[in-house]
């Protein structure tokens, strides 16, 4: 598609702030008014547009896309998306430790541990941990905890945390990620414990390198889109 505006800007109203395209307001694919909370967020969605050559490159336009995705999807069913995200704490990752060999256990551990803990006291939420194959089942306490900690966060943010969560199968580091509690690069290690320790031994082929990179670049962006919605 041929780029169709010459300049994108960002305006401040009493509802927040807007991109505009050649002075016309932005509008999501669903005709939403694209307004956000924050005039960095607004900014960096400007400069997405303001960076496009010739042809438009929909894929260089990732804060643009997770803001129509929170107003378009997020905000007319709020609870569904809190639920799936709240679900990963069933089987979240951090949760089951291997048994062997023990180099790897005592890297879980190491790792993993520490965020659970921080769990336990940021939201009341104590998980159990197995070295099992078979689920473990998690108190209902810990769960409606956790479900908390999604649901208090808006509608921009939770785009922000589902991103996360789902590139790290885990609530818990998704959280992590959106409060600060780890950079991108610590998620995306903890993430990618096992992956990484099986790499050590065996190498890594070119399909995982890929897939890896896709779950390093998700972790990335919603650290930074996270970061976009504090900074006003």
């Amino acid at each position: 598609m041929k780029r169709f505006y010459r300049n994108a800007k960002v305006v401040e109203s009493a509802s927040g702030f807007f991109v505009q395209l050649d002075g016309k307001p932005m509008q999501t694919p669903a005709k939403n008014t694209l307004a956000v909370p924050s005039r960095s967020l607004a900014e960096a969605i400007a400069a997405e547009w303001a960076s496009q050559g010739d042809e438009m490159n929909m894929v260089a336009l990732p804060v643009t896309r997770l803001v129509s995705t929170a107003i378009d999807r997020v905000v007319p069913r709020r609870a569904d998306v809190i639920a799936e995200i709240a679900r990963y704490a069933g089987t979240d990752l951090l949760c089951y430790r291997a048994a062997a060999p023990p180099e790897l256990a005592a890297r879980q551990h190491a790792m993993w541990q520490s965020l659970l803990d921080w769990a336990e006291q940021r939201f009341d939420a104590r998980l159990a941990v197995t070295d099992s194959i078979t689920p473990i089942a998690q108190t209902p306490a810990a769960l409606a905890a956790l479900e908390r900690a999604v649901a208090a966060h808006d509608a921009m943010m939770l785009v922000a945390l589902h991103l996360a969560t789902a590139a790290c199968g885990s609530v818990v580091l998704g959280l992590a990620v959106i409060e600060r509690r780890l950079s991108p690069q610590e998620a995306f290690a903890a993430a990618q414990l096992d992956e990484s320790f099986e790499i050590e031994r065996w190498g890594e082929d070119a399909e995982l390198t890929k897939r890896r990179a896709a779950l390093q670049d998700d972790i990335a962006l919603a650290a930074r889109f996270a970061g976009l919605l504090r900074d006003n």
